[in-house]
């Protein structure tokens, strides 16, 4: 299983723990983090037992923050990594039992979250294939079942739409639920729900998966 996670701050001591415990208690295979606001100084201070391998994006502030933690019981050599400066994404590339796998994890701004996905998807184009996994905080809905107020996307969410669809990337979760409203995401400002986490996938990696009925994803509902 795959486990999306906002941490919203992971300074705080007591957050860690329960964010150890949480991920100690599902045991996923992969766990993907996102605004842990560490800074370079501070990756020490994400420690999992059982999950030794950890892979961070930080930047020089304590702002935004992505990483990727790799269960030890999981056959996994590192090949390649790739990280922004600032924290909001990194990708790994490597080999889980001599397959190839690249795992790429973002954290969106919370402005312009749809330009800035589509502009990352495009420049890391010749990095994505049909075995890699896209997951993270996009902090915006891609459909508007992904809103309780069922508000329309905007201009921007219809780019990056049709971005995924030219290069054949589909929303694994809405290929097993296509009509399911479940939310990740609760706005105290404006009373709503919505799920702005997402798992993005090959169209053909997210058939195979439904055939095998190999898929599970955690995660997290983050407040406002």
């Amino acid at each position: 299983s795959t486990l999306i996670f906002n941490v919203n701050r992971f300074n705080a001591p007591l957050k860690r723990y329960r964010t150890a415990e949480w991920i100690r208690t599902h045991q996923p295979t992969i766990c993907c983090l996102q605004e842990t606001h560490l800074t370079h100084k501070d990756s020490h201070k994400l420690k999992v037992k059982g999950w030794k391998k950890a892979f961070h994006a930080n930047g020089h502030q304590k702002q935004a923050g992505v990483a990727i933690l790799i269960s030890d019981k999981t056959n996994f050599k590192a090949t390649a990594v790739k990280k922004d400066k600032e924290g909001h994404y990194i990708m790994i590339k490597g080999l889980v039992q001599q397959e190839n796998i690249t795992i790429l994890n973002i954290y969106a701004p919370n402005t312009g979250a749809p330009k800035f996905i589509k502009q990352l998807l495009i420049d890391l184009r010749n990095e994505i294939d049909s075995n890699t996994i896209i997951v993270g905080d996009f902090n915006t809905p891609l459909t508007a079942l992904d809103r309780s107020s069922r508000q329309k996307v905007n201009k921007e969410t219809m780019d990056l739409n049709y971005t995924l669809e030219q290069m054949d990337l589909t929303d694994i979760y809405r290929t097993f639920y296509p009509t399911t409203a479940e939310y990740t995401f609760y706005s105290s400002a404006h009373g709503t729900f919505s799920r702005i986490d997402h798992m993005i996938g090959h169209k053909q990696v997210s058939v195979n998966l439904r055939k095998s009925k190999l898929y599970q994803v955690l995660s997290q509902t983050t407040v406002e």
